[in-house]
C-alpha cells in the first residue's frame, strides 16, 4: 500500500519544558522569551516542529498540567504579546509550533469548577462529575494517579467531585454537550492565532464508563480506575466529533497521549482514515518494567523485552496507522539514564545508539530538551529536592502505610521520578549552567560542567551533532521516512537491527545495545557498494559491534 505522504510524518518535533528550557528575567524560572532567545539554537539542530508543555495560566499544582484560563499566559511565562511574538519567530525560522491540550481536566481555580462547586443547582454544575458519597465515603474505590483516592469532598454541597489526577485537577464532564462546545471554541481561538497543532493530554480518559464502578485493587490501597477511564465507551464518538468541530478546518499536526491503550484503539485514534488524529502516544516500551507499586522499580528494561515491544508497534501498525517515536519526555526519567548508559564512560556512545535505533524507525521522532545533549537522570539524595507532585505523594502513599521503605522510594525516584527530566536545560558551564541567573526552582544536574550545549556545539563528535546528522537523514531519505520495516537478529542477546525497504533502497540498522562487544557473524555482512550513512565509530569491524557501536547503511538493489 503507498504510503500518504504528509508534513508530520517527515517532521522531527522537539519537546520544550518551558518552566526548565530557559529563563530571560532571571527569576529562576524559565519562560517564553527564554525559548525566542534560543530558536537559532533548534534551528541549528534541525528540527521542524516545536511542541510546547502547558503554557497557561496556571496555579501550577502539577506544573501547568492545571489550567485556569485557557485563553492567558501563566504569569511567570509572560505574557500573550511575548507568546505572539515566539509563533511569529518560529514562522520566520521555517518551523512550526504545538501546543499542550489539556482537557480531560481543568484547576480547581478555573472560574468554569468555581462556580460549579457554588451549589447543586448551578449552571456550572455538571461542567465537572460530582456524586454522592457511598456508606459515608467516596463513591467508589478509584485511585488517583497521583496517589490517593480520585475524590475530594466539599462540605459545602456535601458531594464528592472525580480527579483522576491531584484533587486540584477536576475531571471535567465530557457527557455535557455545553463542555465539549467550551473545549472546542477554545481549541479554535488558539487555531486562529496561527499554531500548528496540539498534542493531547490524556486524550483516551475523557470518556468515563457509566455508572463508575470500583475497580480491582492491585496495590492495597485503591481500586484502579483504568478499566472505566481508558478508551471509555463515548471516547471514539468525542474525538471525531473534535475533528469535524475544529481539526478539519485547519492544517495541523495532532498526537494523543494514551497510556495502557491496545494497538486496536490506537488504530481508532490515528489510523490512516483520517477519522481522529494523526498519531498516539502509547506508553507500554517506557513501563515494561514494573515493580510492586506499578512505575516504581530501579531496574531496567532487558533488550529482548524492548526489542519485542518496539518491533510489535512498529509490524502491526503498518499501513493502518502512523507511529510515535520516543524515549524521553516530561513524564520520563532521561532515555541515557533508563535505557543506556550513563557513566564517564559509556555515555555518549549509548547516547548515540538510542538516538539511532529510534529516529531510524517509522513514525514522528520526538526529541525532548536536553536528550540531543544526553542529559542524564540528577540522582538527588534529598527529598527536599524533588518537586514532582506524583514522587512526592508516592512517597507519602507507599512509605506511610508501610508497603515501601523510605530507602527504596528514594531508589526508585532516583530512577523513575519526573524531576529528572525537569532539570534546567544545561546551556552552558557557567553559574546555574546557563538557565538562570537566579536561583533555579528546582536544582540544577551537578554534571551541568561536562554535560552542556556550549561544550557540545563546539565539539563535531558530541551528542548534538550526532542528533543533528540523523534529523538531516530523515530529511535526505525518504527510505527512513515511508520504508517498511522488517524486524532481524530477533533472538540475538545483544544486538537491536532491523531494516528499511522502500523502492529500490534498503537502509539497515544495527545497534550493540549492552557495553559489551557483540559478534555479528554471518547475520549481516557488510558489501563493499554499502553507504555508511552514519555511525557512533569512526570505522566499521567486520563480524562485530563495539560496545554500544550503532551503524546506519544504505544498499540500493540493481
Amino acid at each position: 500500500m503507498k504510503e500518504n505522504r504528509t508534513w508530520w510524518k517527515e517532521a522531527v518535533v522537539y519537546q520544550i519544558y518551558p518552566r526548565s528550557f530557559a529563563d530571560s528575567d532571571g527569576d529562576g524560572i524559565g519562560d517564553l522569551n527564554g525559548i525566542t532567545g534560543h530558536l537559532d539554537y533548534l534551528r541549528m539542530l534541525g528540527v521542524d516542529v516545536l511542541w510546547l508543555s502547558p503554557i497557561h495560566k496556571s496555579p501550577n499544582d502539577d506544573n501547568g498540567y492545571d489550567i485556569s484560563d485557557y485563553k492567558n499566559i501563566m504569569d511567570e511565562f509572560g505574557t500573550m504579546e511575548d507568546f505572539d511574538r515566539l509563533l511569529n519567530e518560529v514562522h520566520k525560522r521555517g518551523m512550526r509550533l504545538v501546543m499542550d491540550l489539556v482537557a480531560n481536566h481543568t484547576s480547581d481555580e478555573h472560574v468554569w469548577f468555581m462556580e460549579s462547586r457554588k451549589s447543586k443547582d448551578n449552571p456550572y454544575r455538571d461542567y465537572y462529575i460530582w456524586r454522592d458519597p457511598k456508606d459515608g465515603r467516596e463513591p467508589n474505590n478509584w485511585g488517583s494517579c497521583f496517589g490517593g483516592p480520585a475524590w475530594e469532598y466539599d462540605e459545602r454541597t456535601g458531594q464528592y467531585y472525580l480527579h483522576l489526577f491531584s484533587k486540584k485537577q477536576p475531571d471535567l464532564n465530557w457527557e455535557n454537550p455545553t463542555v465539549r462546545k467550551e473545549i472546542y471554541e477554545m481549541m479554535k481561538w488558539w487555531c486562529d492565532k496561527g499554531i500548528d497543532g496540539f498534542r493531547m493530554d490524556v486524550i483516551a480518559m475523557i470518556s468515563k464508563t457509566p455508572g463508575l464502578p470500583d475497580g480491582p485493587v492491585r496495590d492495597g490501597l485503591y481500586g484502579d480506575c483504568g478499566p472505566y477511564t481508558i478508551c471509555g465507551p463515548r471516547n471514539h464518538e468525542y474525538v471525531q466529533e473534535m475533528r469535524k468541530e475544529v481539526l478539519s478546518h485547519y492544517d495541523l499536526m495532532t498526537v494523543g497521549e494514551a497510556g495502557n491503550i491496545s494497538e486496536e484503539d490506537v488504530i481508532k485514534f490515528a489510523g490512516s482514515d483520517g477519522k481522529e488524529l494523526n498519531m498516539i502516544f502509547q506508553f507500554e516500551h517506557t513501563e515494561l518494567v514494573q515493580g510492586k507499586v506499578g512505575k516504581w522499580t530501579d531496574q531496567k528494561p532487558t533488550l529482548p523485552a524492548l526489542r519485542e515491544c518496539l518491533n510489535r508497534w512498529q509490524t502491526r501498525l503498518d499501513g493502518k496507522a502512523w507511529n510515535s517515536l520516543y524515549l524521553d519526555n516530561h513524564d520520563q526519567p532521561r532515555c541515557v539514564s533508563r535505557f543506556g548508559n550513563d557513566s564517564s564512560e559509556f555515555r555518549v556512545r549509548s547516547a548515540k545508539m538510542l538516538a539511532t535505533l529510534i529516529h531510524m524507525m517509522k513514525g514522528t521522532p520526538y526529541v525532548y530538551q536536553g536528550e540531543e545533549l544526553g542529559m542524564t537522570n540528577a540522582y538527588f539524595d534529598s527529598i527536599e529536592d524533588y518537586r514532582d507532585i506524583e514522587g512526592l505523594n508516592s512517597m507519602k502513599d507507599y512509605v506511610e502505610c508501610g508497603i515501601l521503605s523510605r530507602e527504596e522510594m528514594m531508589s526508585f525516584l532516583k530512577e523513575m521520578g519526573r524531576d529528572n527530566a525537569r532539570t534546567p536545560m544545561q546551556w552552558n558551564s557557567g553559574p546555574n549552567a546557563g538557565f538562570s541567573t537566579g536561583e533555579p526552582w528546582i536544582k540544577v544536574n551537578p554534571n551541568y560542567t561536562e554535560i552542556n550545549a556550549e561544550a557540545e556545539l563546539e565539539d563535531e563528535n558530541s551528542v548534538f551533532h550526532y542528533y543533528r546528522r540523523l534529523i538531516e537523514l530523515r530529511h535526505t531519505h525518504p527510505v527512513i521516512v515511508y520504508g517498511k520495516f522488517v524486524p532481524m537478529m530477533e533472538e540475538h542477546e545483544q544486538i537491536y537491527a532491523y531494516r528499511r525497504e522502500l523502492d529500490d533502497e534498503c537502509l539497515y540498522v544495527i545497534c550493540n545495545y549492552t557495553e559489551m562487544p557483540a559478534v555479528i557473524g554471518e547475520d549481516f555482512l557488510f558489501e563493499e557498494s554499502d553507504d555508511i550513512l552514519i555511525s557512533n565509530y569512526d570505522n566499521q569491524e567486520p563480524g562485530f559491534l563495539r560496545p554500544y557501536e550503532a551503524i546506519v547503511c544504505l544498499r540500493r538493489n540493481s
